[in-house]
Parts: C-alpha cells; structure tokens; sequence
C-alpha cells in the first residue's frame, strides 16, 4: 500500500530497534514523516547512546523519506510534553502515535524489588500515557488521529517473572479501550497490538523464567502455544500498526489484535462466559461452593500447578 500514510506526520516511541524500528521505516516508506523516538538505553533501562535513534533517521533519509531524531524519556511527562512538540516544531503537526518504547526487570514476584517494579511500569503504562495524553490534546482540536499502543501476551495471558511487564501490557490494554471511548467522537482511533517477535528483549529474559514457563505449561512470549511460527522478524510486526493507522481503517477503534510472521488475529473482548445466581440476596457459602464446583469454575485449567515434590 504505498502512500497511504503520505502527508501524515508519526511519532514511534522505541523506534531506534526492533519492533519500533520497522514501524517508524514502513512508515515513512509510506509516506509519513517521522519523529524516531529512543534514548538508546540497554534492554534494562540502563544507560543512553543518542546515535541509536540518530542510524534509523540516517537509514530512512537515505531511502529518501523524512524523519528526524528525538532521545527524550517516556517516563516523564515533561518527556512525553517534549516528544509531541519535537513532531509539532519539525513537521507542523501530528496524526499518528506508536508507543513501542518498554524495558525488561524480568524478576519472580517475591524476588521483585519496588524498583524494579516502579521503572517498568514508568516506561511501559505511564510512558504510553504521557505521549498519548499530550497527542490527543492536537488530535482533539483537529479531530483527528491514530493511537497504537503496545500490550503483550504476558499482559493479557501471563507469563512467568514479569509481575511488572505483565501489569503495564494488561493496564495498557485497558488504558487502549479508554482512550477509543474518549476520543472516537473526536475521529480518533485507539488500537492495541501484542506482538510476538524475536528482539533483544525476548534474549534478556532470564532462563530461569524460560524454565518455569515451560514447566507450569505457560506459553513462551515468542511461542505460540505450540503451533509453529513461520516468522519472528520483528519487522513483520509493521505492516499491520501501517494499517491500523491508514484512512483503510478508520472505524477501528478500542481493538487488541495478536501479530507475528505472516498471522494477524484479532483479540476477543472480555466479555461474562459463565454466571451462577442465588434467590436470596447474599450467598451461603454451602450453596456458593456447590454451585461454583458443578457449574461455575468445574473444568478449568491452573495455569501452573503444583509441582509433585
């Protein structure tokens, strides 16, 4: 689809690699002018190196297309105030936001530190809201504008050793559906992508979460609950969010769709799937139990049992 996005103007939060990387180079190969956003700090959040963002602006200059480098933080809403501004103060406006920026503290629940906890949530959940809640201010007043935020499997399924990743993907899948409520009668979108593809962040996840995933049964991030990927190239992951932010999808709005290699699936919303009820106003515990053990919970999975000793 080329130049579907021509004369729109993209910010992509972690683009210096990766998943971020592909999108902000499909994007400006369609058209967009771009705003690569990445401190360049190690998987952990440690660290910044300004020349990362400064090699994707290169390579997509020398393609011919248009962007221009910004190393503010996400975490900070200063940060997210300073990434909108770079995109209105270079390109005179702003209609599309990708926030792909994230770290790993990968850490068993009663390992975890507070710290560990608080840096990912920080550049994960408040790292998406910053940008976004700044854009939507522009994207209000010209009703118009494209959000894609990143969730994960780990967030809506689990995953082994990522209390903090796991809440921040499921908080931004939450925060994804919000801000299409609040923002579709404006003619905005909001949409949410959990990928699966092969980045320096799946290769940082300690092998000892690795192990107790397989052992309890949970499904890998980069696995696909058995079935064979055709393809982890984080590059595939583009295409779609190129979609998503085109005129082609304009009435797709508070969606989760799964990505990877060649498949794109879309997300079931939460939605009641069993209910149990009592005749009189409050439950005795004998008729909840029997109830909740033949009808309510009878037959469902735990997602990692216990371990004969």
């Amino acid at each position: 689809m080329p130049n579907n996005l021509e004369g729109k103007v993209a910010i992509v939060t972690g683009s210096g690699r990766g998943v971020g990387r592909g999108i902000a180079k499909l994007m400006a190969e369609e058209g967009a002018k771009v705003v690569v956003v990445d401190p360049g700090v190690n998987v952990d959040g440690t660290g910044f190196d300004q020349s990362i963002a400064e090699v994707v602006v290169g390579e997509i200059r020398d393609a011919g297309g248009t962007a221009v480098a910004c190393t503010e933080s996400v975490a900070t809403m200063d940060g997210g105030e300073r990434i909108v501004q770079t995109a209105i103060d270079n390109f005179g406006r702003l209609d599309i936001v990708v926030c792909c920026a994230g770290i790993l503290r990968d850490r068993m629940v009663f390992n975890m530190t507070e710290q560990e906890w608080d840096d990912v949530i920080a550049v994960h959940l408040k790292g998406t809201f910053t940008v976004v809640k700044h854009a939507c201010i522009l994207f209000r007043q010209q009703r118009s504008g494209r959000v894609i935020t990143f969730s994960s499997q780990s967030g809506l399924v689990g995953n082994s050793g990522q209390a903090n990743y796991g809440a921040a993907k499921s908080g931004i899948a939450g925060f994804t559906k919000v801000v299409a409520k609040d923002m579709g009668r404006y003619g905005v979108t909001a949409n949410s992508i959990a990928p699966r593809a092969t980045t320096r962040m799946i290769g940082a996840i300690p092998e000892s979460a690795a192990e107790i995933r397989a052992r309890g049964g949970v499904a890998s991030l980069s696995g696909d609950d058995g079935g064979e990927i055709q393809d982890l190239d984080p590059d595939g992951i583009a295409p779609f969010v190129a979609y998503l932010c085109s005129d082609h999808a304009g009435n797709i709005n508070g969606q989760t769709f799964l990505v990877y290699g060649n498949t794109v699936s879309l997300m079931s919303q939460p939605r009641p799937e069993k209910a149990i009820w009592t005749e009189s106003g409050h439950w005795d515990l004998d008729d909840l139990s029997s109830q909740a053990r033949g009808y309510l919970t009878a037959g469902i999975p735990n997602p990692a049992p216990a371990q004969q000793r």
